[in-house]
């Protein structure tokens, strides 16, 4: 990929408005919250807030995501789109339903909003994951574009990443919660590059990498609470 990619914006200058573009989503859910709910009590209403941020990014980056081709459809991705719908299909009207929300006791601090998501939950939380992932395209090809090694971009992309998810410490979310979220983004965050440059249409496993975390992760705390 041609330096040219780049166009004027030195490599900072697109690093940061990658970390603005996140941290300003981020504080604008907090602030929605109080006011219109959660991704579970108002799905549609979060949903249309994150494709707007999904809208930003896209013009915002479009000049990597043009030249880059990031995803092109043939018959084996089509395959592998099908069986990720038929996966989630699964998840949701069998396997999710399995573990349903526990109540809560009142003095109790409020719970992560993991523990009572509904299948609505993932609306607004998949077109969350796609703004995450389209600022992460972003990065991996301006490092890219800057020549730097795979290797190298993986090791910045699980720093940045990662570092993100510290911020979730500012919410009032347990040390725990962090931690768990922080590493596990650090290791999906050196893995998305891999991904991204070294497999073709990479970003739809990249995507799948981190809609199945919270898949997963969901069903476990809940098991954990029931045992």
């Amino acid at each position: 990929m041609p330096e040219t990619l780049l166009g004027k914006r030195p490599l900072f200058t697109v690093l940061f408005e990658i970390v603005a573009l996140w941290i300003v989503s981020d504080i604008g859910y907090y602030i929605l919250v109080p006011l219109i709910g959660d991704y579970s009590t108002h799905p549609f209403k979060m949903a249309v807030y994150y494709l707007f941020w999904v809208v930003v990014t896209l013009i915002n980056f479009w000049a990597f995501y043009r030249h880059w081709g990031t995803i092109k459809i043939n018959v084996s991705t089509l395959g592998v789109i099908t069986l990720a719908c038929i996966g989630i299909a699964l998840y949701f009207y069998y396997l999710l339903p399995l573990f349903p929300a526990l109540p809560w006791v009142g003095a109790l601090p409020p719970p992560s909003d993991l523990l009572y998501a509904s299948s609505w939950y993932f609306l607004p939380k998949s077109i969350e994951i796609a703004l995450q992932q389209l600022l992460i395209v972003a990065m991996v090809l301006a490092f890219h574009a800057q020549e730097f090694s795979v290797h190298t971009i993986a090791r910045w992309s699980a720093v940045l990443f990662g570092g993100m998810h510290v911020l979730l410490a500012l919410s009032g979310s347990s040390f725990i919660y962090v931690l768990v979220f922080t590493s596990a983004a650090t290791v999906a965050g050196f893995i998305f590059p891999y991904l991204i440059l070294r497999i073709r249409n990479g970003l739809i496993y990249s995507y799948m990498l981190q809609w199945g975390f919270y898949a997963v992760i969901i069903v476990a705390a809940r098991m954990l609470l029931i045992s």
